[in-house]
């Protein structure tokens, strides 16, 4: 059986395998359904320093391939996430990541120093990316600089192994991730939603409340398959690829254009077992083509194939 373990900065993972954050809800709510303990790590819904109620609805759109979202990042707040769930995802048996995010640099320091001294917490990813917020506004998710600047400023404070999660609404990835990685990120998430919209030309109605939102699923693949291996080609940290996976298939493609691992996202809310089943499809599928090792997996697809002997 292919060994399926990953390392991730100073992370160790049992597979490449984890819940995309909004998608799997806050701590352990999808534990029956897909155990912890056949992941590589569960990413909360992202955490913000007050409470957010979200934005109106209607706030979810199914599309022909995947679904626009506008939640708005409706979350308790830091308080509630470190006095409840933090107490429930202490008994998760994978690594844990929290997402945060915030509107002002101050708010992703502020929430990195009151996560810096729980144990339940193994890495913290920075939302620089959500669509859903400040009018579709994107401020530290598409310039470099302030990315940095915020990376820089978390760093200050922080401990753990930083994930940046970047959008793909930008000319060049590649210069954002590599503004992350100097900025003292670990690693890098690869990608969030595309930015979509969606009308009822009958009703001359639209389809989100905010207009525009974060689209998703499989029809969003073939380009955050192309802005991972950028980033993996731009930056020396890990990359974590996420965007439209839905099987075993997609997850080795990630992996083979140096992906270091991958996060499952819309496709759990069709088949919430989904991520609990892959470790085993993709060791099955490794294999069938006799790779002992995913490690030796990752990144083939730019390193010459060896000669038949």
């Amino acid at each position: 059986m292919a060994d399926l373990s990953v390392q991730l900065a100073s992370l160790e993972l049992r597979n490449p395998l984890l819940s995309a954050s909004g998608t799997f809800g806050h701590g352990l709510e999808m534990q029956f359904l897909s155990p912890p303990e056949r992941l590589g790590g569960l990413v909360s819904k992202t955490v913000s320093l007050l409470p957010r109620r979200g934005n109106d609805n209607p706030r979810i759109y199914e599309t022909e391939a995947g679904f626009l979202n506008s939640i708005g990042l409706e979350n308790r707040g830091i308080e509630s996430y470190l006095e409840s769930t933090l107490a429930e995802v202490a008994d998760a048996d994978c690594v844990v990541f929290t997402n945060i995010g915030g509107e002002r640099e101050e708010e992703f320091v502020e929430l990195a120093r009151r996560l810096e001294e729980r144990d339940e917490v193994d890495a913290l990813e920075l939302n620089l990316s959500c669509p859903n917020v400040q009018g579709g506004k994107l401020p530290f998710g598409t310039d470099p600089a302030t990315a940095e600047s915020v990376l820089r400023r978390v760093r200050d404070v922080s401990t753990k192994p930083l994930f940046a999660k970047l959008s793909p609404n930008v000319t060049r990835i590649g210069d954002m991730a590599r503004a992350v990685e100097a900025g003292g990120a670990d690693g890098v998430t690869a990608v969030n939603t595309l930015l979509g919209m969606a009308v009822d030309w009958r009703r001359r109605a639209w389809r989100l409340a905010t207009k525009q939102g974060g689209y998703s699923g499989v029809g969003i693949k073939p380009v955050a398959l192309r802005c991972a291996w950028e980033c993996a080609n731009a930056v020396d940290i890990p990359v974590i690829g996420c965007g439209g996976i839905a099987n075993a298939e997609d997850v080795l493609e990630f992996l083979a254009v140096g992906c270091a691992a991958v996060q499952v996202g819309t496709a759990s809310f069709s088949d919430p077992g989904l991520l609990g089943r892959l470790a085993g499809e993709v060791s099955a599928l490794l294999d069938e083509h006799d790779v002992a090792s995913v490690r030796d997996f990752v990144g083939c697809m730019d390193r010459p194939r060896p000669a038949k002997v």
